[in-house]
């Protein structure tokens, strides 16, 4: 059993039923990544020349048929400018460039499926609340997913590719915050896995839905 497939109870997560000050037992001190903004960017890049490295299997025979790019890793802020607004104290012109790591898979002459290594530069330039100076400091942080279907291969290790790019940029602060709570979860004993079932999803979320109300 998980808490998705266990029978409901107090002491395991799920969706709420009654009253749902029923249970509350105390006040808890969590730590957390307190988010104080978010803004989120999609941007269609077309015809970049990205330059792979760290190819596997080493020395392709060109010429290199593209296939795919995708995300690679967490994506790095470098050059990162805040400028606060003279009008508006609480906000601030954030300025940066974006990192996101990609893979680029490929097949070479010989029809052999390889990767190669590289990153994607996206400039950005967006308006966010940023607080006050104060003992626990903010820090600006980046997620990026980048998805590239389209591309071709120009010469030696460089190709030329058109991607899809999400940036969500989060001005986030490490907090103690204060909440109620049902105290602590009780883990139901684990359910044996005992019968394979795969299935791909393409296109997903930003982030996960709980699933509500199910059971085995």
């Amino acid at each position: 059993m998980s808490f998705y497939t266990c029978n409901r109870s107090g002491s395991c997560p799920g969706v709420v039923s009654g009253n749902p000050i029923n249970g509350i037992c105390e006040k808890a001190c969590i730590q957390v990544d307190k988010v104080l903004d978010a803004a989120m960017r999609q941007i269609q890049e077309a015809n970049v020349q990205v330059t792979v490295t760290d190819q596997n299997p080493v020395n392709p025979q060109t010429p290199l048929t593209f296939v795919s790019a995708v995300t690679n890793g967490d994506t790095v802020i470098n050059n990162l400018v805040i400028d606060r607004l003279d009008d508006k104290p609480n906000f601030a012109r954030v300025s940066f460039e974006a990192e996101v790591p990609i893979l680029i898979t490929y097949k070479d002459a010989n029809g052999v499926t390889g990767t190669g290594k590289s990153t994607l530069s996206i400039p950005n330039d967006i308006i966010l609340f940023i607080p006050q100076p104060s003992i626990v400091p903010y820090r600006i942080e980046v997620f990026g997913a980048m998805s590239s279907p389209m591309g071709t291969w120009v010469q030696d290790n460089i190709f030329s590719i058109s991607a899809c790019v999400t940036l969500i940029t989060r001005v986030l602060v490490r907090s103690e915050i204060l909440v109620p709570s049902y105290g602590y979860c009780s883990p139901p004993p684990a359910q044996e896995y005992t019968q394979e079932i795969c299935s791909g999803v393409f296109e997903l979320p930003i982030f996960p839905t709980a699933i509500q109300n199910q059971r085995l």
